[in-house]
């Protein structure tokens, strides 16, 4: 068998692996091998657990060389050892000796322990320690990460998704190009989602397992002793599953939206139609689509639509019947998104949550101009956030076009506009993010003449009661 050396020689010069593809014998071809396969085992063990990686390196070498197919511990704890010597390492061509070596273990592990260890994992572990130690060489790691993603398919791990991605992204900021991240992203879809259903399959599978041994052990076919280990086992087996498909969700949710700014609605479209025949029945999918689309604005895309309908309909809740809400008002149906509004007030858990759709509600009877049912659910709003600049906006939009309900008679022509005027002051005031908006309304207003003001006897820097619907004080500008 060739020496370590041969092999990291051949791997960074000619970048070729002319690794053995198994082992004849398990502890080596002699008995002279197999006492010097175990004797390093057992060093190997003594200096890992003292953390001396230099002496345990030295070991690994060796097992490496005598009986690669010895001990799963010597492949198992390759990273770690590693990790340590590249970060300890002060000489750089020794540190690009140690780089070298640990990238060839991925390439050679599966053919010494393929029972763990497979060739698109190794990829995947290979382009993911490149990443990590030469960062520089990325389009190449890509390639591995994407020949380890189709090899493994459902088996890749989370955390080469994770970086899979992150490595995407990267590429549109260089290539201003979103073909790759759309392609990272159709094969995260397919292939989380089948690592998931493989995982509910296992612990299904797992469950019938327990419900055959209480079986067993209710008609006395087994012992406590025996019963008592399987379960164990069969309750360990049942959270490992559990764990990867809550691993598994959680980076599809990363994904999702690290996907979503590079994401405009065509595309989306796009992504989404390849699966919406297959989800149609999974709400938890659907109500995904329709946040995510909601997000990018893409309202009128009939994807986001129907989806939307299928979810409120299946399962409403809030954020559903919110969104109803405002897809009824993007299409003038005023009395359903009332409808809808409220009743994504009375679903929402906490009075933060309700601001939206209080100020909506809001918006939306201005629409109708029921002024006053419009100024209760702003004002609802700012008493729950008290910094609601646009709530303040709203009633100040109702006051200002209040020309019909507050003029003739004793009126003062335009006083409206100065109840008005305080409304956008204050949302100026407590929220800098309207400002703008609010002091460009507060400019367009007309207030009261001063022949008007003086022939009523009035000075201005005096309170004025605004009548009509608003019953309101103000000062006399």
């Amino acid at each position: 068998m060739r020496k370590l050396i041969i092999f990291i020689f051949i791997f960074t010069s000619l970048g070729l692996i002319n690794a053995q593809t198994g082992c004849k014998n398990r502890y080596g071809d002699t008995p002279e091998d197999s006492l010097r396969c175990l004797e390093n085992i057992s060093a190997f063990r003594v200096y890992y657990e003292a953390k001396n990686y230099v002496d345990a390196y030295q070991s690994w070498r060796k097992i490496i060389d005598i009986c690669p197919c010895s001990w799963q511990g010597v492949w198992a704890y390759t990273q770690n050892i590693f990790d340590n010597l590249i970060r300890e390492e002060k000489d750089s061509l020794q540190r690009e000796r140690y780089i070298d070596t640990l990238l060839w273990s991925f390439d050679v592990r599966h053919l010494y322990q393929g029972d763990r260890y497979s060739m698109g994992s190794g990829l995947g572990a290979k382009a993911f320690n490149t990443m990590r130690y030469r960062n520089d060489n990325y389009e190449q790691a890509m390639e591995w990460f994407t020949q380890s993603v189709e090899m493994e398919k459902a088996e890749t791990q989370p955390y080469i998704w994770d970086v899979y991605f992150q490595m995407a992204e990267q590429f549109v900021k260089i290539k201003q190009d979103t073909t790759l991240i759309i392609e990272v992203y159709e094969r995260a879809n397919e292939y989380i989602e089948q690592s998931i259903i493989n995982s509910y399959k296992k612990y299904e599978k797992v469950l019938e397992l327990l419900d055959n041994l209480n079986e067993a052990f209710e008609k006395e076919q087994i012992d406590k002793l025996e019963y008592d280990k399987r379960f164990k086992r069969f309750s360990g087996d049942t959270a490992a599953e559990m764990k990867r498909v809550d691993m598994y969700r959680k980076v599809m949710t990363n994904i999702e939206a690290k996907f979503t700014p590079y994401a405009p609605c065509n595309v989306l479209e796009q992504v989404y139609g390849k699966k919406f025949e297959d989800v149609k029945d999974n709400i938890p999918a659907l109500n995904k689509i329709v946040l995510t689309m909601y997000k990018r604005g893409c309202m009128s895309s009939p994807i986001f639509i129907e989806a939307l309908e299928i979810v409120h309909k299946a399962n409403p809740t809030a954020e559903t019947a919110y969104l109803m809400g405002n897809l009824s008002l993007s299409n003038n149906e005023s009395d359903k998104a009332i409808d809808y509004y409220n009743e994504a007030i009375s679903l929402y858990e906490t009075n933060e949550q309700k601001v939206n759709a209080y100020y909506m509600l809001g918006l939306t009877y201005l629409l109708t101009t029921e002024y006053g049912k419009a100024r209760e659910a702003a004002l609802n709003a700012i008493k729950i956030h008290p910094n609601c600049g646009k709530a303040y906006i709203l009633i100040g939009d109702l006051y200002a076009q209040s020309g019909t309900r507050c003029s003739g008679g004793d009126m003062l022509p335009y006083a409206y506009n100065w109840a008005a005027a305080d409304k956008y002051n204050k949302a100026a005031a407590v929220d800098p993010s309207v400002a703008a908006d609010a002091n460009e309304k507060r400019s367009k207003l007309r207030f009261p003449s001063s022949e008007d003001i003086f022939v009523r006897g009035l000075s201005k820097g005096n309170s004025y009661f605004v009548g009509c619907w608003i019953q309101e004080s103000t000062l006399i500008r």
